[in-house]
């Protein structure tokens, strides 16, 4: 308790928190976590600031691990799970002296467990939790020239190289590992905030062994190598629960593998944490609250559609409402929701599912996907007969979406009747909190913001810095545009009005359009110009 008054009174000295701030978090946060790390999850401060403040009142220096030539002779004077338990790894000796940089050089305990364990005196430097978890995994875990080449399948060094690709992905919330074979190596990429990039590259000794490694943990057939496979590994990594969806394609060089990874612990959203401005929250949650209907969430693959999904149902998950799902595969498991997993090899198809569950008397369907015009027609016949329908669609926009129901072959006038609304949304990657810094908008930043009618007077962008990898950002959020099929849409749609009258229409009706959207959260500081072009240009 001492000691996290202790931190509480440096920040509070420096002008950071208030002791409103202090005793919120205290009370909400959970039981086993540090102060520093609550008040980071409630955005009072960012992480560089509180190791300025820690740097500044307690005189302990602050270092970059990014490229920090850590002394392989001392890792091992520290135990991994003492490292990992305290989120600390060693760097040198110097002398009596261990350096030894923490997340947290006010963690007194660990620190006397460290002198215990060491025999030696602690002089501890700060550096941020995800270098420090970055460097347990890169030092602690099996070196290049430490594997050894082989065929066996259950040879050691490739289950600790799997293990250790696995946690680097967790740690820096990839949400896809690449394992691309090359003509003489093999690169392993992650794809963190929408981007793949290499982490690593293998010498090409590894791939059998790897690729033998991850079909066994997937219950794939290790002696196919010539036609894709498809499985699905359930795991824990650092006390987390996991989901791996696993994929392979041959190609020239050997089997490429892609594991997405689906965090179960941050799965799901409330709908006031998707990111929608009180416009578009007010116009989705009506949506959502309505008896019956269909809504649609379109976008395209990797835009966010499924949390969107999950959080509406978690909305409105009680005990005095029936709902039933039918997905392929089943992202997410969500207790109180019956969800069915689409089986093609058995004949349990989308259309199939969604025929058995209306037999079982829901209140809210959710289909995964319209895939074809059957699962269409079934989904839209449910949404008139007193069902509220959840489904996706591979659409550019929430307009878009109209031409493309009418195009899968189902009576236009049962399209008009049952839908309720479309939200069409991207990903964004968010401005790093780390190295934010305000800037006068360029001159095409400013035509773009005059073309949609926004007073701009300043930007920001992330510099780079050692949290976000240089890149400038860290983490992603969602830009949405909801459309209301009221009944001035309905009939426009029965006299089969264009694209563009229906687009004119909602316009001057006051809809937000997708790029509008992320203009304006630019004007608040959360993303960049180029960020919103990048993903909604010509929406």
């Amino acid at each position: 308790m001492a000691q996290r008054k202790r931190l509480g009174d440096l920040l509070k000295e420096a002008g950071l928190i208030t002791e409103e701030q202090i005793q919120d978090t205290i009370s909400t946060k959970k039981e086993d976590q540090k102060l520093g790390d609550a008040l980071l999850e409630k955005g009072f401060i960012t992480e560089q600031r509180l190791i300025e403040v820690l740097e500044f009142q307690l005189g302990i220096p602050h270092i970059s691990l990014y490229q920090y030539p850590i002394d392989p002779a001392i890792i091992n004077t520290v135990p991994k799970e003492l490292a990992q338990r305290n989120i600390l790894i060693p760097l040198n000796k110097e002398g009596n002296q261990l350096i030894v940089a923490m997340n947290d050089p006010m963690d007194y305990f660990a620190i006397d467990d460290l002198k215990i364990s060491t025999g030696f005196q602690i002089s501890p430097v700060i550096a941020t939790k995800d270098e420090i978890l970055q460097a347990i995994n890169r030092h602690y875990n099996l070196q290049d020239k430490d594997l050894q080449e082989s065929d066996d399948p259950n040879d050691a060094p490739a289950i600790r190289l799997m293990n250790q690709m696995l946690q680097a992905g967790v740690q820096l919330k990839a949400s896809d590992i690449h394992i691309d074979p090359q003509e003489t190596t093999v690169i392993v990429r992650y794809r963190i905030d929408g981007i793949l990039r290499t982490e690593r590259t293998l010498p090409k000794s590894f791939q059998n062994s790897l690729t033998a490694r991850v079909k066994i943990m997937a219950n794939l057939n290790i002696t196919e190598t010539r036609l894709p496979q498809d499985g699905r590994i359930k795991t824990t990594i650092d006390r987390n629960p996991v989901d791996l969806r696993i994929s392979t394609l041959p190609t020239v060089f050997g089997e490429k593998i892609v594991i997405r990874i689906l965090d179960l612990g941050g799965a799901l959203s409330k709908v006031d944490e998707l990111g929608f401005n009180k416009i578009n929250s007010q116009r989705f949650l009506e949506l959502i609250n309505q008896p019956s209907g269909l809504v649609l969430i379109t976008g395209p693959t990797g835009s966010g559609k499924s949390s969107t999904l999950y959080a509406s149902l978690n909305q409105l998950n009680t005990e005095n409402v029936n709902i039933i799902t039918v997905e392929d595969p089943v992202e997410y498991q969500v207790e109180g929701i019956n969800q069915v997993q689409v089986n093609n090899a058995v004949g349990l198809t989308f259309s199939k599912g969604l025929r058995s569950i209306l037999r079982q008397d829901p209140n809210i369907v959710m289909v995964g996907e319209i895939r074809d015009s059957e699962t269409a027609e079934i989904a839209i016949r449910a949404s008139l007969t007193g069902h509220l329908v959840f489904s996706t669609l591979h659409t550019n926009s929430a307009i878009a979406t109209i031409p493309r129901l009418f195009d899968m072959d189902v009576e236009p006038y049962l399209v008009v009747s049952a839908l309720s609304g479309i939200v069409a949304q991207r990903l964004v990657r968010k401005i790093c909190r780390d190295c934010k810094t305000e800037q006068a908008p360029t001159e095409m930043e400013q035509k773009q913001f005059a073309k949609r009618g926004i007073q701009l007077d300043h930007v920001y962008k992330g510099k780079g810095c050692n949290s976000c990898q240089y890149t400038g950002y860290k983490g992603r959020m969602a830009i949405h545009e909801v459309l209301t099929i009221d009944d001035s849409i309905k009939t426009m749609m029965m006299n089969y009005q264009s694209i563009n009258e229906i687009h004119h229409y909602a316009y001057k009706n006051g809809m937000i359009f997708l790029v509008d959207d992320g203009l304006l959260k630019v004007k608040q500081g959360l993303t960049t110009t180029e960020e919103v072009l990048r993903v909604a240009q010509g929406n």
